[in-house]
Formats: C-alpha cells, sequence, structure tokens
C-alpha cells in the first residue's frame, strides 16, 4: 500500500504551519512601524531598534531554552515544567507513516519556529508602551529572561499541558496567554519606569503628545492585521482534510469580521466622546478587534465575531482613558489593546464554546496575569537597582536617539542640521 497520501498530507500540514509562521514573524514588521508611528521623531531609531532586537534576542533565547521550558518533553508537575536545552531530531519517516492517534502530522521544527514567533511577538506587546523613556539595554535584559523563562512557564500551564488546561481554561491563539501576559508584563514596566515627562500636569490634567508619523502607524496597523491571519489561522495547526480546511478559512473570516468590527466601532465612539475621529483609536480598535477574537476565532458565527471585536473596540477607548486617568502612560495603547481586550475575548469565548466556564476562565486570565505581572515586575526591579531602567531627563528631553543609538531618523528635518 503507498505511503503517498500521508506524506502529502504531513508535507501539506507542514507547509500551512511554515506559512503562516511567515505571517506571524512579519508581524514583527508591523508592530515596528506602529510603534515607530506613535513616538516622537526623537525617539524613532531607539524603538526600531528595540524592535529589532527584541526579535532577534526572543528567537535566540527561545531556541537556547524558552521551547522545551513551555513544551518539555519530560514536565516535573503541573504547575513545574522541566528543563532542557536547544531542540531534538525531526520527526522520522517511519513515524509518519505509521499513523495512528500519537503518529506526528507535521514537523517539529515547524513547530518549534511558529511558537517562536508568537514569544518573539509577546516580548514586542512591551516595547511599545515603555517607549520613549525605558533605556535600551535594560530593555533588552528584560527581554532574555521574559522569553527564556516568565512567558514560557505560563505558556507551559496552558498550551504545555499544564494545570491550567487541565483546569479546562480556553484560549485557542492566545488572547491570554499571548495578548494579555505581554501587556501584564507592560504594566509592571510602566509603573516602574513612570510617565513620560511632561504628559501629565499637576492638577491631573492628561497632554497629548503626538506621535511624528501617522502613516506608518497605519501602515503597522494593516501588517498586524494582515499576520494575524497566521497567527489565529495557524493554531488550527492542520489543513489537510475538508472539514480542518473548512476550519482555517473559517478563522480567517471571523478574524478579519472582529477586526472590522472593532476599528469601525472604535471610530465611532471616539467620535462620539470627542467630536473628532481619531486615528490612533481607529488603529487601536482594528487591534483590539483582532485581540479579542484571538481566543476563539473558530466556534462563532462571523456575526458573532463581528460582535466580540466590536465590543473589543469600545473596550480600548474606554481603557485608554481609564489608563491616562490613573496617570499609566502606554505611547501606543498597549496595555488597553493587548490587556483590556485580552480579558474581555477570554470570557467572550462562553458565548460560543461549550467546553468553556466561568471560573476556568476567571482562574486562567487571574493566575496569568498574577504570573506575568509579579515575576516581570521582580525582574525590572532587580534591573533598576543594578542599572537602572529610565533615561535621564535631559536624554529624554534631546530624545533617546541621539544617546541610545548615535543618530537620527529624519536628520534633513531637523532644525540647524
Amino acid at each position: 500500500m503507498s505511503n503517498l497520501p500521508i506524506e502529502l498530507s504531513y508535507a501539506l500540514d507542514t507547509f500551512y504551519f511554515l506559512m503562516c509562521t511567515v505571517l506571524v514573524m512579519w508581524m514583527a514588521a508591523g508592530f515596528a512601524m506602529l510603534e515607530a508611528g506613535l513616538v516622537r521623531s526623537k525617539n524613532t531609531v531607539e524603538i526600531l531598534n528595540k524592535n529589532a532586537l527584541l526579535y532577534g534576542i526572543a528567537c535566540i533565547a527561545y531556541l537556547l531554552v524558552g521551547y522545551n521550558i513551555m513544551y518539555p518533553a519530560d514536565p516535573i508537575s503541573p504547575y513545574i515544567p522541566g528543563l532542557e536545552f536547544l531542540l531534538g531530531t525531526d520527526n522520522t519517516t517511519e513515524a509518519v507513516i505509521a499513523g495512528g492517534d500519537d503518529a506526528p502530522y507535521y514537523s517539529s521544527m515547524a513547530d518549534f519556529i511558529f511558537q517562536a514567533v508568537f514569544a518573539a511577538a509577546t516580548m514586542s506587546i512591551v516595547s511599545g508602551a515603555v517607549a520613549e523613556r525605558m533605556r535600551l539595554w535594560p530593555f533588552l535584559i528584560f527581554a532574555v529572561i521574559m522569553v527564556s523563562v516568565i512567558y514560557p512557564v505560563e505558556g507551559y500551564w496552558k498550551w504545555g499541558g499544564g494545570f491550567l488546561d487541565e483546569l479546562g481554561f480556553q484560549d485557542f491563539a492566545g488572547s491570554v496567554v499571548v495578548h494579555m501576559a505581554g501587556a501584564a508584563a507592560a504594566l509592571a514596566a510602566v509603573i516602574l519606569v513612570g510617565p513620560r515627562k511632561g504628559k501629565y500636569g499637576p492638577n491631573g490634567e492628561v497632554r497629548a503628545i503626538p506621535g511624528a508619523n501617522l502613516p506608518m502607524a497605519t501602515l503597522g496597523m494593516f501588517i498586524l492585521w494582515m499576520g494575524w491571519f497566521g497567527f489565529n489561522g495557524g493554531s488550527e495547526l492542520k489543513i489537510a482534510n475538508v472539514e480542518e480546511a473548512n476550519a482555517v478559512a473559517k478563522i480567517f473570516v471571523n478574524t478579519n469580521a472582529a477586526a472590522a468590527a472593532g476599528m469601525v466601532v472604535a471610530a465611532l465612539f471616539a467620535r462620539a466622546l470627542f467630536g473628532k475621529t481619531d486615528l490612533t483609536m481607529t488603529i487601536n480598535g482594528a487591534l483590539a478587534g483582532l485581540v479579542a477574537i484571538t481566543a476563539e476565532p473558530l466556534l462563532p458565527d462571523a456575526g458573532t465575531a463581528s460582535l466580540i471585536g466590536a465590543v473589543g473596540g469600545l473596550v480600548v477607548v474606554a481603557s485608554v482613558l481609564a489608563l491616562d486617568k490613573l496617570k499609566l502612560d502606554d505611547p501606543v495603547g498597549a496595555i488597553s489593546v493587548h490587556g483590556a481586550a485580552g480579558i474581555w475575548g477570554i470570557f467572550a469565548v462562553l458565548i460560543s464554546n461549550a467546553d468553556a466556564t466561568f471560573m476556568g476562565q476567571l482562574i486562567g486570565t487571574a493566575v496569568t496575569f498574577a504570573w506575568m505581572f509579579i515575576a516581570s515586575f521582580i525582574v525590572l526591579l532587580l534591573i533598576k537597582a543594578v542599572i537602572g531602567l529610565r533615561a535621564s531627563e535631559e536624554e529624554e528631553m534631546e530624545g533617546m536617539d541621539v544617546y541610545e543609538c548615535g543618530m537620527e531618523a529624519y536628520p534633513e528635518f531637523t532644525s540647524g542640521k
């Protein structure tokens, strides 16, 4: 009997996984463009450096140890993963064609690289929240620890088969495991570095600090939107039969519907509040819709997915305003997009997933937030004590680009140059 159908199925599922990986990797460009567009021109090179280097560092750290913590071959307990380094060998032809429930149906190397770009995306959430005042190398030191240990531990608790998975916590592609987790780490960093100079007045007034390049920020939004098809679509993990192909197509439809609804509703809400259609709220509304549907992009119909995205658009606008009231300065709205919308998304799973329970979603969310926030806060506090986190007042006023990178993003437009 020919093994060609099995091998073709394996090849197709692996190829699909790899193409989704490329889409998620492209989200690194989306984060870079979004953040570079929403900071002032004097901080553009530094934020681009952060995004480029964190991607490289995340990939190295996840390869060395992070992946094996998140998906251990021999876990110690449902709470404590094992510890191994680097990667093992890929699947053999014999194991693939043997068939059965335990037979691998895609390359283990494809699984690694898909998870690696997820880890990098989680870290990217932090960079935007601390833009314009957190120094480059303290941030990168934190990135090493977050991607090596902090993120993989909570990832193991759900996706690696740990205690949250056993509890019945449902998170399809990471509204909490990735997005809220990154936002919790970002919140710890924002508290420790404090707001940008001049952001808040002595009487509690909030002062707008406009970004330098809104066309670039808008491009970043569309790149992220495009990458999200791989983020959610790839999380189905299989495409090589009619049922799975239909499932991936439905995930694409729901992902797009949620983003569109989130964007439009956030724009309308901002218009109602401010009398103007704030482009930054439009951008973040789309991203909030994407985050919200990530927890369960398969089971809802397209109308329900649109509703979930629309509520995400309302949540993100309200959250941005609330954080400013609390004087938590987040230049790109990362905590609101990934945190507030992620929490809404995880409870929206209850609408369509009969296996989800309110207590399961609540415990999974609370445990993940507590671990990511507390572990990140402790690590950042140690880094702050040893080398400091924040740029000096002079560096912040002159711009991070010159002091951290020795160059400017737009030198021909700088006065006197």
